[in-house]
């Protein structure tokens, strides 16, 4: 028989006829897609970076010549990253960042004598990434999200000029000038030159032609590239030709140059230099994602990563084809096949780009200056403009965010983050319905629900559960290949542009008991857009019915019931849960808990098999079957960034064997392993004499007592110890004018104990600072001529607890100039002193379910004027 409701709460152990625990089965339960690591985002970027883009970013700069090119050679070498000076848990206690030196092998030729010498460069300290996928910058936890811009290449746009659609191009390259091609009403194709004014296209072919060695491409020679195609109504290579006045190869170089630089003097030599020397490497590159979709775009496999004129021709045949071609669209820009991810370690390279172009100029001028015989490697370089160039971009640059740690949730998600602003990207004020708006290639790869509420509303967006990134950073989805009618095991992870080519199914069709589609017609997406096709035609079909979502959207239990709007703010606000004392996992889940908590890095996992040695409130000590005893330290009474408690708490007990992969320990939001961001309550609608009108919420008095609601929150106070003109400041318990009641929790240092428990105007640091001396009578300076010092004044400069805060002493920090720690201009020492606050649940607090239900308290009642049901209960 089933058991009647006991409480107001349902605490798994008394919970009605309703099971102890219900959620959807795990994916390897139902022999689904197992889900990649949910932050590998970060750390694939972060190991890229380091493997191959440094070693890409100090290759485009050398070998650095001097400025006639023919005495020095300086190039950079192997490069290797230090083990950091203090791991994790010591940068946060030393209050400074976890970070590693670089150092490179840079090796100096002079050509005229054949001398090599070589050193190893220091080129500055790097932030190094923690397992959680942050950096510890100066002792705050920092998350780099990733940026979604429009990908470098070739795309294709149209406008309407006298009633004619005319098609045109834009060639973006990864750094340097921007091509726009355009079609003119009476059919000219004209380009315009980094947003210049316009020049024809025929002189352009001419330009490249002549600097890949052909200064006498005729008019014939032109026509003949175009001739199997130009064949509509207009001509319009015919119409290039009699517009364009260049004729010749050296008019071409004049006629462009004088576009770019209005009024310059135009030579044939200074044109043909300039010109040379822009399109070249160092000024312009389409980078490798711009030449793999200039190759899918118009077909050139060329490797360069310069444009060439094979490029320009096959933009003007692709021009002339969709001009001539009835019903042509232009590409859609909003489409993911058209926008890329650059995270972190590309955001960082580029930022790096920056110094390292400031510290060539350096090595140039030295060179110039020093003497070529006796300089080595280190007297040429400064490696100053380097380090800013990083320590800027981890500190202050817009996509570098102080991480959100009010949950796990909060801090997965973060990392997830993807954002269309940032340098190089859209801004709020000028981004527009159409980048904002959910587009059909989302699907899969970006989330349509989760996103912010307010003016960032589809700027910011997060990943879904199963993209992933190519080597080129587009968004990719899985998919199982579906092979006459059938699902089998093989998975295809497939771009936006390549899933348009196959017809796509959804989870939710009927799979019969053969293992094949069930019904004979299936709903599916055909090129992008839903259809109903016959199930023989199916390619392919959804590994997982979570693929669409995003992780905190996935957390939302029978989802296909909510409204859109509603679903996004459940999201949102399961972000702002604050961790409560007593965790409780949810009885109504969707499965994705656990793999949630897991991969946020609040829990702590065993590396290893092996059997538990030592369990406290400190640390876990695991015996592998080989090797040394691996040690794991808890976090306990640990400060997030929102001023929250982070307390891991060990689930396991001396003597117990695990294996590689188990729980050893809790963290803040987790219940065994789960993530849980709320309490399971017991909720009656019903209008209570007008206290809960609208959003108002009524409270049991019972979930107070019971500390359900209470959450620690931990604030820092710092004290600073100065030298002052009249002296030093000095840390004492003997404060003037102070009664001993006050003075009963500091040391003998003046410094409070930990576990005291302070209030309002309670003292932490005992602190006395010299008086000034006024001017003193003779009798005064009598007295002070015959005592000496103890005629002299101090005043009290304690540090006080604020008015208004209360709460338990948890840590306290030291850091001293003697124990070589990094302090302002003027202060001796710093004590930094950390108090907890138990706050519980009062009136005015928010309270929100999954689904977007959200209220504030209006009235908290005693249980004994709380409704009841039927049995009393």
């Amino acid at each position: 028989m089933p058991k009647k409701v006991h409480s107001q709460c349902w605490d798994g152990q008394s919970v009605g006829c309703l099971p102890k625990r219900f959620s959807a089965a795990s994916a390897s339960q139902r022999n689904e897609y197992e889900l990649p690591n949910l932050v590998e985002i970060q750390k694939n970027s972060y190991r890229w970076f380091w493997e191959k883009g440094l070693r890409e970013l100090l290759d485009e700069f050398s070998p650095i010549k001097d400025w006639g090119g023919k005495e020095l050679e300086l190039s950079f070498g192997d490069y290797r990253l230090d083990e950091p000076k203090y791991d994790e848990r010591e940068a946060r206690t030393r209050n400074v960042s976890y970070e590693a030196s670089l150092y490179c092998r840079v090796k100096l030729i002079n050509r005229k004598t054949k001398e090599v010498k070589e050193q190893e460069i220091f080129f500055g300290d790097f932030p190094v990434m923690t397992d959680r996928g942050t950096f510890i910058v100066n002792a705050v936890e920092r998350v780099v999200i990733s940026q979604l811009i429009r990908s470098s290449g070739a795309f294709f746009v149209s406008q309407f000029l006298r009633g004619q659609q005319r098609f045109g191009a834009k060639v973006i390259p990864s750094r340097g000038a921007w091509l726009e091609f355009e079609t003119d009403s009476d059919g000219a194709i004209a380009v315009k030159i980094d947003r210049k004014r316009k020049v024809s296209v025929t002189a352009l072919m001419r330009v490249f032609a002549a600097l890949e060695g052909n200064d006498n491409l005729s008019r014939d020679e032109i026509k003949g590239f175009f001739s199997d195609i130009n064949n509509g109504e207009t001509d319009y290579i015919e119409a290039t030709i009699e517009k364009d006045s260049a004729k010749t190869a050296g008019e071409s170089f004049v006629s462009v140059y004088k576009r770019i630089r209005p009024g310059d003097l135009a030579t044939e030599d200074n044109a043909r230099g300039f010109i040379e020397a822009m399109l070249s490497f160092e000024r312009y590159d389409l980078g490798e994602v711009g030449r793999w979709k200039m190759g899918q775009r118009v077909g050139n496999q060329s490797k360069g990563r310069v444009l060439c004129l094979e490029d320009i021709k096959n933009i003007i045949r692709e021009i002339i084809v969709l001009n001539n071609t009835p019903g042509s669209v232009p590409d859609d820009i909003d489409h993911l096949g058209n926008r890329r991810v650059k995270s972190m370690g590309e955001l960082l390279q580029n930022k790096l780009r920056v110094g390292m172009a400031r510290t060539e100029r350096i090595i140039r001028d030295r060179m110039s200056t020093l003497d070529p015989y006796e300089m080595m490697p280190g007297q040429l370089i400064n490696v100053r403009p380097f380090i800013a160039s990083a320590k800027e971009f981890f500190s202050s640059s817009q996509l570098s965010q102080f991480m959100d740690q009010h949950n796990p949730l909060a801090e997965l998600e973060h990392k997830r983050r993807l954002s269309a602003m940032g340098p190089g990207g859209l801004t709020r004020e000028r981004a527009g319905f159409e980048v904002r708006d959910v587009h059909s290639s989302h699907y899969g790869r970006i989330c349509p629900i989760h996103t912010s509420e307010g003016p960032n509303i589809g700027l910011i967006g997060h990943l879904t559960v199963t993209a992933r990134l190519n080597e080129y950073g587009f968004l990719e989805t899985p998919y199982r290949r579906v092979v006459k009618g059938k699902p089998t095991k093989e998975v295809v992870c497939l771009n936006a542009a390549e899933e348009e080519k196959y017809n796509i199914a959804h989870k939710g069709v009927a799979i019969g008991a053969d293992g094949r589609l069930a019904d004979k017609i299936v709903e599916a997406r055909v090129k992008g857009q839903p259809s109903v096709i016959d199930r023989s035609k199916v390619d392919f079909i959804d590994v997982s019915r979570q693929q669409p979502i995003s992780v905190a959207t996935s957390l939302i239990p029978f989802l296909e019931h909510d409204d859109s709007n509603r679903a996004l703010m459940g999201s949102n606000m399961q972000r702002q849960a604050v961790s409560c004392v007593k965790p409780q996992a949810p009885l109504v889940g969707t499965g994705m808990e656990d793999r949630a908590a897991r991969d946020s890095g609040s829990l702590i996992i065993a590396e290893e098999d092996g059997t538990i040695e030592e369990v406290d409130a400190e640390h876990i000590a695991v015996r592998p079957k080989k090797g040394k005893l691996k040690t794991y330290y808890l976090r306990s009474f640990t400060r997030t960034n929102q001023y929250t408690c982070v307390c891991q708490h060990p689930l396991v007990q001396k003597g117990q064997r695990v294996k590689k992969d188990d729980i050893l320990a809790d963290g803040a939001s987790t219940d065994q392993g789960r993530l849980a961001l709320g309490q399971n309550l017991l909720v009656a609608f019903m209008s209570w004499r007008g206290y809960n009108f609208e959003d108002a919420i009524i409270l049991s008095e019972k979930l107070v007592k019971d500390d359900r609601f209470t959450s620690i929150h931990i604030e820092s106070f710092t004290c600073f110890v100065r030298e002052t003109k009249l002296g030093p400041e000095t840390t004492t318990p003997d404060i003037p004018n102070v009664g001993e009641d006050r003075l009963k929790d500091l040391d003998e240092e003046g410094i409070v104990r930990v576990g005291a428990e302070v209030g309002p105007n309670d003292i932490l640091v005992g602190k006395i600072s010299p008086k000034g001396e006024t001017d003193l009578t003779a009798e005064e300076r009598l007295l002070q001529a015959i005592f000496g010092e103890k005629a002299r004044d101090v005043k009290d400069t304690s540090l006080r607890m604020p008015h208004g805060k209360r709460g338990r002493v948890v840590g306290i920090k030291i850091f001293s100039r003697d124990n070589g720690d990094k302090l302002q201009s003027g202060v001796i020492r710093s004590i930094q002193v950390e108090v907890a606050q138990l706050r519980k649940i009062s009136v005015g607090d928010k309270l929100a379910g999954r689904h977007g239900n959200k209220g504030v308290i209006s009235k908290i009642l005693p249980e004994e004027d709380m409704p009841y049901l039927a049995d009393g209960s």
